[in-house]
């Protein structure tokens, strides 16, 4: 902790040191519409964004947009299995459930698609992604209690013509995006085609399982946009995803499906998705939006089956009015439907029931004078099954001078849990589930402040932001993997969970040659019950990232990219041999990359160090649990043990070629 307070020291003594010219201004301001559903500038925004573009995803190629996270400050891919390699989204150390992952905009993946609807999205057809960490209920409802990643996928308008991307690394993973963009008519449509595969059947560790889950994966995209004299926008867009993986014993075949001869976890995802907006007015900007999406997941963990299905239709009508020079009025109405139905006992009354009714309306009002900026807030949701939910939202903005701010939000939030789409050691493992009482809604009370500036020291430009945050929960649904080895059981908390912390990020930029991004992240994420205090699973006290680029001559440019973890909590049993935390780690990747007019040839190594976490799997030689009685310990299968890829050192090598 002495360490953090030194930094953020640091960065307030620098206004003294560094030369700062307070008339600079960046130039090259971003667009973003996360934060308050609005388009503004990225520095005029009440609700602190952090925005990211291709380029920062590009200076570690990954095969997916799940571990392309891994970067950013904060943000936490987590894997939740160490046989099918599931995996969620941690900000800040709230697990995946509390992100609010969005499409344009739009809350597409969620619920049962939270496990496997990340690895769909291809990466070539990002824009921008923005994050908001804290709390946007008041907006989006449930599920953003956490946080917000809303991913931008190009407009057709602008993209270019011809492009493809192939990538390949020596543990036998292959990718190619390939995207093309094109005019019929008054149409601007941009089209799109991930495939993904791997096949290898790799297990260095010899504990008799695949290190990583064999999978086949195709996604289709295809986006338009039509041009119109009045200058009202329309899009329509879809997206079809179809991904076979399977993670196991390294001599089993589909022959053993559903058998307890030899552990296999087999998981075939169908998903679809179709979404649009349509303006109606450009003056006070009333538009619709609409999304509807379909998940269909056919598994089988050991001899246990899940099958689900999961459709998401959701309407939203926004007006937002720029009723005086400095105040704007955003109103807006939304409905979401969702049937959910599969074959545990998350249909049967405890958790969620098949169809969920969700209609809001929510109203918010920004008004600025002077250096200050005034946000207010306010949702209201009805709930079919848990009645209504409010959620109010504040925030302020203080413009010290035209670098340097200060901004402050406070709200509510709320989540209605379903466990089995959520919570994949449910499923995998031999634990049996026990759920106490049906399930109450969580509720949660969350603050952020932010102060933010910008440095100009010689031929440098430093940006430099703190971020506090906190995070205070009723109601919550915790796992307890502790009380018996051999149960889950889910309950609501009957006291109190907290998550709070801060984060420093640094960027700096020295005349097109050097690029240094760095950050750390300290977080203490506890829950309290009848006095004890519970230290929460995988949420590391100290979390961070490093990344050095150099642009050499002749167009070579060098990225050394770094994520560290400290220590954290780990699902042991009694007895057990494994330590409770796991140990300090890095994650190091090296890439060389070298650009001509339209192509780009690049490749490197991927963890440097070749870190792999051991003994992930709790007896692997005995994964049905035939002969648990004659184990001394009172072992049993348990795959849950994990805290990163069991992937170790590997080469990869790409190319990139764009016809604009």
């Amino acid at each position: 902790m002495d360490k953090i307070l030194l930094l953020i020291g640091f960065v307030f003594l620098a206004q003294d040191v560094f030369s700062q010219d307070k008339e600079k201004q960046d130039t090259l301001q971003e667009v973003v519409v996360t934060g308050n559903m609005r388009t503004v500038f990225k520095s005029a925004s009440i609700v602190p964004i952090e925005l990211y573009k291709p380029a920062f995803f590009s200076k570690n190629p990954t095969m997916s947009f799940f571990e392309s996270v891994e970067l950013i400050n904060g943000v936490q891919p987590q894997i939740n299995c160490n046989v099918c390699n599931t995996g969620d989204i941690h900000i800040n150390g709230m697990e995946g459930p509390y992100t609010l992952i969005l499409i344009d905009g739009m809350p597409i993946v969620s619920g049962l698609s939270t496990v496997y609807g990340l690895s769909g999205i291809p990466n070539s057809l990002v824009e921008r992604v923005e994050l908001v960490k804290g709390p946007a209920a008041a907006l989006y409802g449930s599920e953003a209690m956490g946080g917000i990643i809303n991913i931008i996928t190009r407009s057709p308008n602008n993209s270019p013509r011809f492009s493809v991307d192939l990538m390949g690394t020596d543990w036998g993973e292959s990718q190619a995006d390939v995207s093309t963009a094109f005019k019929a008519g008054k149409w601007n449509s941009l089209l799109g085609i991930n495939h993904y595969n791997f096949q290898q059947r790799i297990d260095r560790n010899n504990d008799g399982f695949t290190d990583m889950a064999l999978q086949k994966r195709i996604a289709l995209f295809n986006k338009w946009t039509l041009e119109r004299k009045s200058g009202k926008e329309l899009s329509l867009a879809g997206r079809y995803v179809w991904e076979e993986r399977w993670g196991g014993q390294t001599n089993w075949g589909k022959q053993f499906l559903g058998t307890d001869s030899v552990y296999g976890e087999y998981i075939e995802t169908n998903r679809w998705e179709v979404l649009g907006q349509y303006q109606l007015a450009t003056k006070e900007d009333i538009r619709v939006q609409w999304s509807l999406n379909g998940h269909r997941q056919r598994s089988m963990y050991g001899n246990t089956s899940f099958d689900a299905d999961q459709t998401v239709a959701f309407v939203q009508a926004l007006w937002n009015k720029q009723w005086r020079e400095h105040q704007s009025l955003l109103v807006g109405a939304t409905y979401r439907y969702t049937y959910y139905d599969d074959n545990t006992p998350a249909t049967e009354g405890y958790v969620a029931a098949k169809h969920t009714r969700l209609p809001g309306v929510f109203v918010q009002n920004e008004s600025e004078w002077g250096k200050h900026a005034l946000l207010l807030g306010y949702r209201l949701d009805h709930h079919s099954a848990h009645g209504w939910v409010s959620s109010p939202r504040v925030g302020w903005k203080y413009k010290i001078n035209p670098v340097q701010q200060i901004r402050l939000s406070a709200g509510t939030g709320y989540r209605v849990v379903s466990i089995f789409t959520e919570d994949h050691a449910a499923l995998s493992g031999a634990r049996e589930v026990v759920i106490k009482e049906a399930l109450k809604p969580e509720q949660s009370y969350n603050f952020l402040a932010q102060y933010s500036n910008k440095y100009y020291l010689n031929s440098w430009i430093i940006d430099a932001d703190i971020n506090v945050f906190y995070n205070y929960f009723t109601n919550k649904i915790i796992a307890d993997l502790d009380t018996d080895p051999q149960l889950i059981i889910y309950d609501n908390l009957e006291g109190y969970a907290v998550n709070r912390g801060l984060g420093l990020n640094i960027t700096a930029i020295q005349s097109n040659k050097w690029q240094l991004q760095a950050g750390i992240t300290y977080m203490d994420v506890y829950s309290k019950e009848g006095g004890e205090k519970t230290i929460q699973l995988y949420a590391p006290r100290y979390t961070g990232n490093l990344i050095v680029s150099r642009t050499l001559p002749r167009s070579w440019t060098v990225d050394f990219t770094n994520k560290w973890n400290g220590p954290m909590r780990l699902p042991v049993v009694p007895n057990d041999f494994r330590p409770e935390y796991s140990p300090w780690y890095v994650l190091s990747n090296l890439q060389l990359k070298k650009a001509w007019k339209s192509f780009e040839i690049y490749g490197g190594i991927k963890n440097i160090f070749d870190f792999v976490p051991k003994n992930g799997i709790l007896r692997p030689f005995d994964p049905f649990d035939k002969y648990a009685d004659e184990d001394p310990n009172g072992y049993t299968f348990d795959p849950s043990y994990n805290y990163a890829s069991l992937q170790g050192r590997r080469g990869f090598l790409g190319v990139r070629y764009v016809i604009n």
